[in-house]
């Protein structure tokens, strides 16, 4: 929605700023994340949308939110607009949360090799910064998952942390409480799909301190596929890349391009790029909710 739009001031909303995905704005003592059809790969915003995704985002996170609450208390007060808020813009995009303080880091958990934890073990021999054994494979698994957070950058990559740079971020207390439960819901989300034929290679969360209470809320969204690597279990098979429900098409498919050079402005995406990508994130949201 226009931030401009005369219907935000009058039910009393204020944007606060806009990410690649989604829209933060302030209501009352509450914020509300809005979920767009933006799409976002290395780090650039694709000036093409995807039809529908940030409802299949908000449809997503709904369900995990509501499935780990007893793993991990969530920032979520509700997804219906209040009666004052004429904003039709919003519908199934809108989670309303409380208010709480981001911790500085991302938390990433590792269940197979891929991505930068792939290119981090090519080159180094090590995920995250922790040992690994020789002779793994491209999208193995690894002998157990691993907590492997990154320093939240607002331009450009995430940084990577080894975990003497992540305790040092966030102390030693904080950071073996992030740990724990980080790999507590990746473990339980990683056995939910696998159940429904979906392997959840990798994934990243966000964690909040309330100020009110001191209690770390678990934040943002959760187990998407803007935020997770999810792949299909009857084709999995380690030594390369793996076909996946999450924007990795989109990736590929920009990697290929020879006319582009990751950064912005991005391309303009081909209709069969954007159905195909859509398809990915609406089956996932139909698989792993069923």
């Amino acid at each position: 929605m226009d931030s401009m739009d005369p219907r935000l001031a009058q039910a009393g909303v204020k944007l606060l700023r806009s990410g690649k995905v989604r829209d933060i704005y302030a209501w009352q003592d509450e914020i509300w994340l809005v979920a767009s059809d933006r799409i976002s790969a290395y780090d650039v915003i694709m000036p093409t949308p995807i039809p529908g995704k940030g409802k299949i985002l908000t449809a997503l996170s709904r369900h995990w939110f509501t499935l780990t609450e007893n793993l991990c208390p969530n920032h979520v007060l509700g997804y219906d607009l209040p009666r004052e808020a004429d904003l039709p813009g919003f519908e199934g995009r809108l989670t309303r949360a409380r208010r709480c303080e981001i911790f500085p880091v991302e938390c990433v958990a590792r269940g197979y090799l891929a991505g930068s934890g792939w290119e981090e073990y090519r080159e180094r021999g090590t995920v995250g910064g922790h040992a690994a054994p020789k002779g793994l494979r491209e999208s193995e698994r690894l002998p157990e998952p691993l907590f492997t957070p990154a320093r939240k950058n607002d331009h450009g990559h995430d940084e990577n942390l080894t975990p003497p740079e992540a305790r040092a971020a966030l102390g030693d207390a904080r950071y073996e409480e992030l740990r724990g439960l980080t790999l507590r819901l990746y473990t339980w989300a990683a056995a939910h799909a696998a159940q429904r034929g979906i392997l959840l290679a990798d994934t990243k969360l966000e964690f909040g301190r309330e100020a009110e209470t001191g209690r770390v809320l678990l934040a943002d969204e959760i187990f998407t596929p803007d935020s997770s690597r999810f792949w299909p279990a009857d084709g999995y098979q380690p030594g390369g890349p793996q076909p996946s429900f999450d924007k990795q098409y989109l990736r590929d498919y920009l990697k290929a391009l020879t006319t582009w050079n990751r950064t912005a402005p991005g391309p303009e995406l081909p209709p069969e790029v954007v159905q195909n990508t859509r398809a990915k994130y609406l089956e996932a949201l139909e698989r792993l909710t069923q």
